[in-house]
């Protein structure tokens, strides 16, 4: 199977990249260090020859509903219009669950990503996955006042990167199939303990303080609106074991 990577260069998708390969699978990178800008549209259309699926694993860091609304619906567009042109028989996306519970900041370009697949003239499917263990790296990096590093509240249910992208591999080789069932960690987990658990594993030994983020989106984040359903599709790798497989 010839597969196409959009973001194969981040998180999620280096992982992919490798498990595909690892698979058997011939594998391009739709990135901008490949000469592919999917903002822009550029690029793109020799890249797909022969493609038999697209996985967008695609991501913009902001938390501002505009700039991640405008990523979202420039890159899925030029996808779709490449797979269009190109006559793809399969684009698979990444999204997150709870996005229609909590559908602002980053959560509102998911949303408008969702409708355009769906709309989008090329057979599809839909994975929404919970918030990887790399997310309490990402935070303790960003969520920052001044020096003071700051651990936002949040109910979770964090899964390794690894195993959403196997799982995104799975679901390349099977075709598409529409919303895939969610994908979830073993476990809940409580976001600042976990921000609070890789400081420590990393050196950082500063006081971190739990803060509400404020509005609906906030609100979401600590009542467990973005927990995935019971029927949720589980990893086995927890956070304490990533967290081990960090230090020296």
């Amino acid at each position: 199977m010839k597969i196409a990577v959009a973001g194969g260069t981040g998180t999620v998708g280096t992982h992919v990249v490798e498990v595909a390969r690892e698979r058997g699978h011939e594998v391009g990178v739709l990135a901008r260090s490949a000469g592919v800008d999917l903002f822009a549209g550029t690029g793109l259309a020799a890249r797909l020859e022969g493609v038999d699926v697209v996985i967008d694993v695609l991501s913009v860091t902001t938390t501002a509903a505009e700039e991640s609304t405008r990523f979202f619906r420039a890159t899925t567009t030029a996808l779709l219009d490449g797979e269009r042109d190109a006559g793809t028989p399969h684009h698979l996306a990444l999204s997150i669950v709870g996005i229609d519970r909590a559908p602002e900041a980053y959560y509102a370009g998911k949303i408008v990503q969702e409708q355009l697949v769906e709309a989008g003239g090329v057979p599809w499917t839909i994975l929404r996955a919970t918030q990887f263990h790399e997310f309490a790296a990402q935070l303790f990096d960003r969520a920052k006042v001044g020096p003071l590093h700051a651990a936002p509240r949040m109910r979770t249910q964090p899964i390794a990167a690894g195993e959403v992208a196997a799982h995104l591999v799975d679901l390349a080789e099977a075709g598409p199939s529409g919303r895939a069932p969610e994908l979830a960690g073993p476990r809940e987990e409580d976001l600042p303990r976990m921000i609070r658990a890789y400081a420590r594993a990393t050196g950082y030994r500063g006081w971190i303080p739990a803060i509400n983020l404020p509005g609906g989106f906030g609100r979401a984040q600590r009542d467990g609106s973005l927990l995935p359903a019971a029927d949720a599709v589980l990893g086995t790798q927890t956070f304490d074991a990533w967290i081990a497989a960090l230090r020296p």
